[in-house]
């Protein structure tokens, strides 16, 4: 795993802030974050995850968490996943969560938004066949829409669910909430998701670190 042990001057540090998009002083800070919660160890386990207070009000907390240990987010084609991770895994998982910055190209946000977008799906896509089921992609949308601001919970479950059914009748002609549907692709994802901005919802927040905010 990503072991790490050098300092902010290294030429690690600089690789890793290449590789993340993240200044050096806050990889200087998720590295002390790291530390924190692995104990000063050089690992972390899922365990290290589950005790963290900000995580355990999060609605998809479990998906969370193992999108942490999931070698699809930090290994090229990557299957499976692992039973901890270091530093650099920490910190490239982080960086998904990260706001796009203000000085990207159209064609570098819309990469970004591509990436962030195969980050969600394969939280939901826990068995890696390629297709999330609509329950699933109905509870992004509302988690989405939610975390705006703009929409109570309930407002943003009618929307999610209204989404819900209307993916079903376009793919599968009308359908009922409980009736059976294969799942939807990536690309399916992608088309879906077009009208949502998605690149600065998608941030979380544990241990006084807000990837909105980090290090301000």
């Amino acid at each position: 795993m990503g072991g790490f042990h050098s300092v902010p001057e290294d030429q690690r540090y600089r690789e890793l802030a290449d590789k993340t998009g993240f200044s050096l002083e806050q990889i200087g800070c998720l590295h002390n974050r790291f530390k924190q919660l692995s104990h000063n160890e050089d690992t972390l386990r899922r365990d290290d995850f589950s005790k963290i207070p900000d995580l355990a009000c999060n609605p998809i907390q479990a998906e969370i968490i193992e999108a942490f240990f999931d070698k699809r987010n930090f290994q090229s084609h990557g299957v499976g996943t692992v039973e901890e991770i270091g530093f650099e895994e920490f910190l490239t998982i982080m960086a998904y969560f990260r706001p796009p910055s203000l000085n990207m190209s159209e064609e570098q946000r819309e990469e970004l938004r591509r990436i962030k977008l195969r980050f969600l799906f394969n939280m939901h896509d826990t068995d890696n066949d390629g297709t999330i089921t609509l329950e699933e992609y109905r509870h992004v949308v509302e988690e989405l829409l939610s975390r705006s601001g703009a929409l109570g919970r309930e407002t943003a479950k009618g929307i999610a669910d209204a989404a819900m059914l209307e993916v079903a009748s376009i793919s599968m002609g009308h359908m009922e909430p409980d009736e059976f549907y294969e799942g939807i692709t990536f690309e399916q994802f992608l088309k879906i998701l077009k009208g949502i901005e998605i690149e600065s919802r998608m941030h979380i927040r544990f241990l006084n670190v807000d990837t909105t905010v980090l290090c301000k």
